[in-house]
């Protein structure tokens, strides 16, 4: 247990760094979808698992996973699908497979930047045989992050009317790396049970990847099932808390073909004289530089994840390079000076200075 605080300590304490694109759950609380769309050039996959442990003496696992396939179109266009299982929007409960098929549009701002961001999203759930919407609004302000959705329903689990449905949440940064979020939403229905969640968030650090611990009392992770709140299973009417993790993981396609370019870098500009090695795929991509005392080497990432520049000896290093990012370094005396990337220890090149 004494291994859990010492985690969060190094968290909190670690360099700070400009978080890296696709780090939704710092951004959005869970029952919400916020204004996320996924970046051009990358599928996103989002693992969120829910479950419920009966009380003794059974003492029975029931699992509610959702996943999350999602790519980005361009023009602030995503286009995605949500599976979940165990789903209560279909008729009767339990063992219902929720597809829920989505298109959104950021028609305002960005992820991660001050001010409003605006999308529209459509979609179609077919378990509950609806077409189904959602306007959502964030507001950005440092490390405060208000958000709000009204969302429609033409067959809310598979009753005849139409229905809205209104959800608002807040995401607050604590670091760079570690954020706390709440929220909470309900179908407009004073009979309905209001859907609610609390989380505390990660960024893992020097990875393209965030993860969140949940509580919540919503199964499924789609427009309908963040509008309503579980009822209990023994029947007593009692608020059902559901406890679980959800974890993403961007696929940046062009670590596997030069044809999906992403966000493109900013203008390169470099000393004259100067050496490049950039940084993509996990490796230095030139293992050996050699230059001329009081010469400047620039090292340029062009990976997913943060990388360093390490010396072996005392020569000053690099703090995180964040994607797109650089670190400039110029050697004055002669000499061989080998280096690796803090985590990733594997990546490893050398400075030859004569």
């Amino acid at each position: 247990m004494k291994r859990v605080p010492l985690a969060l300590l190094v968290l909190a304490a670690a360099p700070v760094a400009t978080p890296l694109a696709a780090q939704s759950l710092l951004y959005r609380p869970p029952n919400l979808s916020g204004t996320w769309v996924a970046d051009v050039g990358v599928v996103q996959f989002n693992f969120l698992h829910r479950f419920h442990v009966s009380q003794s003496p059974v003492n029975e696992v029931q699992n509610f996973p959702t996943f999350t396939l999602a790519t980005g179109l361009g023009h602030g266009l995503g286009l995605g699908w949500h599976f979940g299982t165990n789903s209560f929007v279909g008729p009767g409960r339990l063992d219902n497979n929720e597809s829920e098929w989505f298109v959104r549009w950021r028609a305002r701002g960005a992820e991660g930047r001050s001010g409003f961001s605006v999308a529209v999203t459509a979609a179609y759930n077919e378990l509950a045989q609806s077409g189904d919407g959602e306007i959502g609004v964030d507001y950005t302000l440092r490390r405060l992050t208000l958000s709000g959705a009204v969302r429609g329903m033409t067959h809310p689990f598979r009753e005849p009317d139409a229905k809205a449905a209104l959800a608002g949440g807040a995401v607050v940064r604590l670091t760079n790396y570690i954020a706390v979020s709440a929220d909470i939403g309900s179908r407009v229905n004073p009979t309905t049970r209001a859907a609610w969640s609390a989380a505390i968030n990660f960024l893992i650090p020097s990875s393209p990847h965030t993860f969140s611990l949940q509580a919540s009392n919503a199964a499924t992770s789609t427009i309908q099932g963040n509008s309503q709140g579980l009822l209990s299973f023994d029947g007593s009417g009692s608020n059902q808390i559901l406890y679980g993790f959800e974890f993403t993981i961007p696929l940046h396609l062009k670590r596997f073909s030069p044809w999906f370019h992403g966000t493109p870098r900013p203008k390169l500009v470099v000393p004259e004289g100067a050496a490049v090695v950039k940084i993509a795929q996990y490796k230095f991509a030139t293992d050996t530089v050699r230059i001329a005392a009081g010469a400047t080497v620039v090292w340029a990432n062009d990976d997913v994840a943060e990388h360093t520049v390490t010396f072996d000896g005392s020569e000053p290093g690099s703090p995180p390079i964040p994607a797109n990012g650089t670190f400039s370094h110029r050697f004055d005396r002669p000499g061989t000076y080998s280096y690796h990337c803090t985590p990733h220890p594997f990546m490893k090149g050398v400075v030859i200075v004569r």
